[in-house]
This record gives C-alpha cells, structure tokens and sequence, in this order.
C-alpha cells in the first residue's frame, strides 16, 4: 500500500487547504465557549436526569460532553500552533 500522505520539508505531515481553513474559521471561536458548553451540557443532564422523565435524554446529553471539551482542546492547540509559528517567523 502506498502512503499518500504529503510531508514537508521537515519530514513533517502536511495540512490541506481544507484543513487550514477549518482551524482557521475555529480559531475564532474562543476556547471558553467549549467550557462553557461543557458545563452547560453538565447542568442539562443533571436537570434531565432530575426529571426522572427523561433518563435516556440525561444520557444523550451527557455524551456531548467529552466531546465538546475534546473539542476546546484541539482549538487550544491550533492557536498555540499558529501563535508559535508567527512568532518564529514560519508559514504554516
């Protein structure tokens, strides 16, 4: 099997158009905002779950959390990423 993944000079992986595009548009979003979902889909779980009416929904609710913090971290690191390549001087 061939490997088709594009490296740079450094031998390290390249990013796509596409990809730079995402991070770019999802840097905008501030990292709190994914905290702050996190918590707010924390309390609706809680809130349903108190309900005693709507366990399966407490559940579904509650799965977004991880996610949503996983989520806050990657945009964390994209803007670490990019702020440490401006400041070195590199393109990204």
């Amino acid at each position: 099997m061939q490997d088709t993944e594009r490296t740079d000079t450094a031998g390290q992986p390249h990013e796509g158009r596409m990809t730079r595009a995402i991070e770019k548009q999802t840097a905008k979003i501030p990292s709190l905002a994914f905290l702050v979902a996190a918590g707010g889909a924390i309390a609706l779980s809680l809130g349903l779950a108190l309900s005693k009416r709507n366990k399966d929904w407490a559940n579904f609710v509650a799965e977004w959390v991880p996610t949503l913090l996983l989520i806050g971290i990657y945009n964390k690191l994209v803007k670490i990423e990019s702020e440490d390549l401006e400041a070195f001087g590199w393109q990204h």
